[in-house]
């Protein structure tokens, strides 16, 4: 990694807002190195900006580890200049029945504060050298639900996207003398594979009257991430079309 191109690594970027966000960066020139339980399209990773796509669940602590250790092994010296971490998971049941705090499994609970709040933390631990040499930023991905009690988002997953959004802010303080920024998008409704199809019955909640798209939570990621945001730090955008002042 020897030329001066800027360099990102995003997580959970199989599909959907992971997906768009390392297309628009690859797009826009950065050098991209991606995660996901899945593989990526066969016509992204013939992309030359794709540089390495590297299959892990960063729900288990060991396979994450691996990331790392093969991520840190790509970059060498070389500076970082964004970690996003997108990857998430929000349980559902086969019959629609909303996840709450007395019938969800614990057991799920805790692999979702693994993926959802955990992974970023120990993320952000082990690129924080890369990051420093590149004085680069820390995007996290959050949620409308970590805000106000959704209708379709189980507790686990809500819980864990707040505990994320305090992260944010304490990252943000302690990172700021390692020169690294840290910030948050919180999208609302947004139309990926994740949806449930009985949101557009929110659709009257919605100020903006419509679903969002991966590729205008993408947009807001890449800012964050950019020079042009080089002196925000430690804030949260909704991305909701309105959603949330209701």
């Amino acid at each position: 990694m020897n030329d001066t191109r800027r360099t990102a690594i995003i997580t959970g970027a199989s599909r959907g807002i992971g997906h768009a966000t390392a297309r628009l960066f690859a797009d826009r020139g950065w050098r991209i190195l991606t995660s996901s339980r899945d593989d990526v399209p066969a016509e992204c990773l013939r992309d030359p900006a794709w540089t390495r796509h590297i299959v892990a669940d960063l729900a288990e602590p060991g396979s994450l580890e691996r990331f790392v250790a093969e991520a840190n092994a790509t970059i060498g010296d070389a500076p970082l200049h964004a970690l996003i971490n997108n990857a998430g998971w929000s349980p559902k049941t086969p019959f629609k029945e909303r996840l709450g705090v007395l019938n969800g499994d614990l057991d799920a609970w805790r692999q979702v504060f693994e993926l959802n709040f955990f992974a970023p933390l120990r993320l952000a631990r082990g690129f924080a050298s890369a990051l420093h040499r590149g004085k680069g930023a820390i995007v996290n991905v959050t949620s409308i639900a970590g805000h106000a009690i959704h209708p379709f988002a189980g507790s686990a997953y809500s819980t864990s996207k707040a505990a994320l959004s305090g992260l944010t802010r304490e990252m943000a303080a302690e990172l700021a003398q390692l020169g690294i920024r840290v910030n948050a998008v919180a999208p609302g409704e947004i139309e990926t594979a994740m949806l449930s199809p009985e949101t557009e019955v929110l659709l009257p909640r919605i100020p903006l009257n419509r679903l969002g798209q991966p590729e205008e939570v993408a947009k807001t990621v890449y800012y964050l991430a950019s020079e042009e945001s080089a002196y925000v730090t430690g804030t949260e955008v909704f991305i909701t079309g309105g959603q949330h002042l209701l």
